[in-house]
């Protein structure tokens, strides 16, 4: 694996408004969720979404991010994704990205399962042959069988789902960006799922993954960033950024569910 690096120096995001009222922003404002609302000089209303961030991420880097909703993660992954590009400052991204965002983005109903398994594959970044050589891993993870030669159109949501987590968690990323979108499928499912994505992250350079679920983040990652108003709160050991975020109860419980990962790997 060559260099995989992540580097932002100062990188804001800024969102336009053209149809809004100037004048009843007469001063800057942050609301409940989300970035600074304000104008800029051409007197155009503008939300910095994300505000003078500096992450620098290396190879083996396991980060998540936390914060209320609203608050900037899901912008940030997509400015590391090169989805976004910064309006201030600079990012600098070394290695090849897999941003996984909407699990039924590249996906296309009226064709089938197995045909949308090579598509997603591709649009995540691997080569058409590299997918033919997973397909049939594929199609037994999901549990599917007849129902993958049928259009998407005629699944279910869950059905959905357990394609697009085939997918995903069979790539082989350099820098593998996570958000977690994931949860209509059932529960023996999910777990047979968690252990596949553990593995992929395993398989990845760097991880960056925005999660609400503290135990997922435990299994997954040892660095956290809290995201507040699109600024980087804090940065630091997951267990200290969530008891800052949500309390020593939370943080208590993510430093033994992290001591229980540990235990389990040895």
């Amino acid at each position: 694996m060559s260099e995989v690096r992540v580097d932002t120096w100062g990188a804001c995001v800024d969102f336009p408004i053209f149809d809004a009222k100037t004048r009843s922003l007469k001063k800057s404002v942050v609301g409940a969720a989300g970035g600074l609302i304000g104008a800029n000089d051409s007197n155009v209303v503008v939300v910095e979404a994300l505000k003078d961030i500096n992450l620098h991420l290396e190879l083996g880097d396991r980060i998540g991010l936390v914060g209320h909703n609203g608050a900037g993660k899901s912008t940030l992954l997509r400015l590391l994704s090169g989805i976004y590009e910064p309006t201030r400052g600079s990012c600098r991204i070394s290695g090849r990205v897999a941003p996984v965002f909407d699990l039924g983005v590249g996906m296309d109903p009226e064709i089938s399962g197995y045909e949308n398994i090579i598509i997603r594959g591709m649009f995540l970044g691997m080569s058409r042959k590299e997918m033919l050589k997973r397909v049939d891993e594929i199609a037994d993870f999901t549990e599917l069988g007849d129902y993958l030669k049928m259009p998407l159109r005629t699944y279910s949501t869950g059905m959905r789902v357990r394609v697009a987590l085939g997918v995903v968690t069979s790539i082989d990323p350099e820098i593998l960006i996570l958000d977690e979108g994931i949860g209509a499928v059932d529960a023996e499912f999910m777990k047979k799922a968690r252990i596949r994505l553990q593995e992929l992250v395993k398989r990845s350079g760097i991880l960056v993954f925005a999660s609400h679920s503290n135990e997922f983040l435990a299994q997954l990652c040892d660095r956290a960033l809290w995201i507040d108003h699109g600024s980087i709160k804090m940065d630091g050991d997951i267990g200290d950024v969530v008891e800052a975020y949500e309390g020593p109860e939370a943080g208590r419980s993510v430093r033994k569910m992290l001591a229980d990962t540990q235990q389990d790997k040895r």
